[in-house]
C-alpha cells in the first residue's frame, strides 16, 4: 500500500467530520475505547496536556508545544483538521508524522477497523495515542476535535486541562447557548486534575465552576492572574507587557503569532504553564518560554492564523469560521485602514452562515466560492445568503477561481482576504 492508497482507503472507508458533517460524530467514547484497548492503551503511557474551546484552542496547543520543546521537552502535538496533508495532524518536536507510519500503522490494524468500525477522527486520535507512545514522549498536548464531554480525545487523564474561548459554532451538536456549548467544553476537566480557563464569560464561567467543584479540580481563571498590554503589533508578530498578579512579569514578550485574538489565548497558555512549573515540577526557564512564543510557527509548523501571504496587495488568510472568529478577523482588517478589502468567502452547509454573513461589511467587494468538499455550501446557496444579508459579489466554483479573480481586481494598496471556512484556506496554493 502506498501513501495515497493508503489515505484513499482512510477517506473512504472512514466516515469523515470535515467532508461530510455531523454523519461522522459519534456521540460516544465506545469507538475509542475499544481501537485503544486493542492497541495496549497507549492514551496511559504519555503524559499530556488537553486543550479545548472554540475558537484560540489550535493556537494555544502550538503555543504550548513550542515552548515546552523549548524547554527540553520531547513534545508530542496532536491537532486537527489538516490543512495540506494529514501527517501534520501528528507532530513530535516539529516533526511531522512518517508517511510510512501511516501505511504500516493501517495495514496492521484494517482487521481491527473493520471490527470497531471508528470514524476517521477515532482512527486518527488512537495513531496519534500510539505513535506518542512508542516515540516516549515527554508530554503531548492534545487539542480536542469538537466539543469535549464525547470528544475522542477525552479518555486521556491530563497534566491539566485549559479550555479557551467559548463562542457559536456547531450548536446543532453541542447546544445553542453558551452555557450548553460551555458544558461539553467542560467535560474535558477531570477529578483531581487542575483546569485552566483562558477567558472570563458569564454564562460559561458558572458552567466551569460547577464542573470543578463536582469532580474536585483545581480551577484557574486566568485573567485573575494574567494581564497583557500591547506594546508593539504588525502582521508578523506582537509584542506584549505582561503583568501577574498586577506586577510587571515580562517586559516585551514577544508572540509571532499575529491576530488581535491572540490577546485573549496568550493568558491561558502562561497559566497552564504555570500550573505544570507550580503544581507538577516542570522546569520551564524564561529563555524557553519567550524563545518557544516568539518563534511558534518555525517550530510547530503552524499555518492558517492571520497569515500573510504576499505583499502588494496585502494578502492575508485566516481559518476563524463562527461568530466571534469572523468578528476578529473584521477587527483586524479594520485595523489596516486598506483602502478596499476584497474577500473570497466560502462556508460548509451545516452551519448556520447568516449570522456571519450580516458581520460583513457591505463595501467589500466579494468572491464567493465552494472548497472541494461534499460538505461545502454550494456557491449558489452561499451567494443567495449573502443578497439576503445585504452582500454583493460574484460567485467562482472554485477556490482558486476566486483568488485567482481577486488577484486581478485588486490594487497594489488594497488587501486581499482568504477565509470564511478552514477548508477554503486549505485550498490556496501557496500556504
Amino acid at each position: 500500500m502506498t501513501y495515497q492508497e493508503c489515505l484513499d482507503y482512510l477517506y473512504q472507508q472512514l466516515p469523515m467530520f470535515h467532508r461530510i458533517g455531523n454523519a461522522a460524530f459519534k456521540k460516544s467514547l465506545d469507538n475509542i475505547i475499544a481501537l485503544c484497548d486493542a492497541l495496549g492503551q497507549p492514551q496511559n503511557q504519555f503524559k499530556s496536556i488537553h486543550v479545548a474551546g472554540t475558537n484560540g484552542k489550535g493556537s494555544s496547543s502550538h503555543m504550548l508545544a513550542a515552548v515546552l520543546q523549548e524547554a527540553g521537552y520531547k513534545t508530542g502535538l496532536y491537532t486537527s483538521p489538516h490543512l495540506k496533508s494529514f501527517t501534520e495532524r501528528v507532530r513530535v518536536n516539529g516533526e511531522e508524522l512518517p508517511e510510512e507510519y501511516l501505511v504500516h500503522f493501517v495495514e496492521q490494524h484494517k482487521v481491527l477497523f473493520e471490527q470497531v468500525k471508528p470514524s476517521f477522527f477515532e482512527m486518527t486520535v488512537a495513531l496519534a495515542f500510539k505513535y506518542f507512545a512508542e516515540e516516549q514522549v515527554d508530554i503531548a498536548v492534545i487539542e480536542v476535535g469538537l466539543g469535549g464531554r464525547l470528544d475522542s480525545t477525552n479518555i486521556i487523564t491530563p497534566e491539566v486541562s485549559l479550555i479557551t474561548n467559548i463562542s457559536f459554532d456547531h450548536q446543532n451538536m453541542l447546544g445553542d447557548t453558551i452555557g450548553a456549548i460551555a458544558a461539553e467544553k467542560a467535560g474535558i476537566i477531570k477529578p483531581g486534575v487542575p483546569a485552566v480557563i483562558s477567558m472570563r464569560q458569564a454564562e460559561a464561567e458558572e458552567v466551569f465552576v460547577a464542573k470543578a467543584a463536582e469532580v474536585g479540580a483545581a480551577l484557574y481563571f486566568a485573567p485573575d492572574y494574567y494581564s497583557l498590554e500591547v506594546a508593539e503589533s504588525d502582521l508578523k508578530h506582537q509584542v506584549f507587557q505582561v503583568y501577574r498578579n498586577n506586577q510587571t512579569y515580562l517586559s516585551d514578550l514577544e508572540l509571532d503569532l499575529a491576530g488581535v485574538y491572540q490577546q485573549y489565548n496568550l493568558p491561558g497558555v502562561l497559566q497552564t504553564l504555570d500550573v505544570l512549573q507550580d503544581l507538577k515540577g516542570y522546569n520551564i526557564p524564561e529563555k524557553a518560554l519567550r524563545n518557544g512564543l516568539a518563534n511558534t510557527k518555525s517550530i510547530t509548523g503552524l499555518k492558517g492564523r492571520w497569515q500573510v501571504l504576499q505583499q502588494a496587495p496585502l494578502t492575508i488568510c485566516d481559518t476563524g469560521h463562527n461568530e466571534d472568529g469572523i468578528k476578529q478577523i473584521l477587527q483586524g482588517l479594520e485595523k489596516l485602514v486598506p483602502k478596499q478589502v476584497h474577500m473570497v468567502f466560502g462556508a460548509v452547509n451545516d452551519k448556520d452562515v447568516s449570522k456571519i454573513l450580516q458581520l460583513l461589511p457591505s463595501s467589500y467587494t466579494y468572491y464567493f466560492c465552494q472548497a472541494n468538499i461534499p460538505r461545502a455550501l454550494p456557491v449558489e446557496d452561499l451567494v443567495q445568503k449573502a443578497e439576503e444579508a445585504g452582500l454583493k459579489g460574484t460567485s467562482y466554483l472554485t477556490v482558486a477561481e476566486a483568488i485567482k479573480a481577486a488577484k486581478a481586481n485588486a490594487a497594489p494598496d488594497e488587501v486581499i482576504f482568504i477565509g470564511g471556512s478552514t477548508f477554503v484556506v486549505a485550498e490556496i496554493e501557496e500556504l
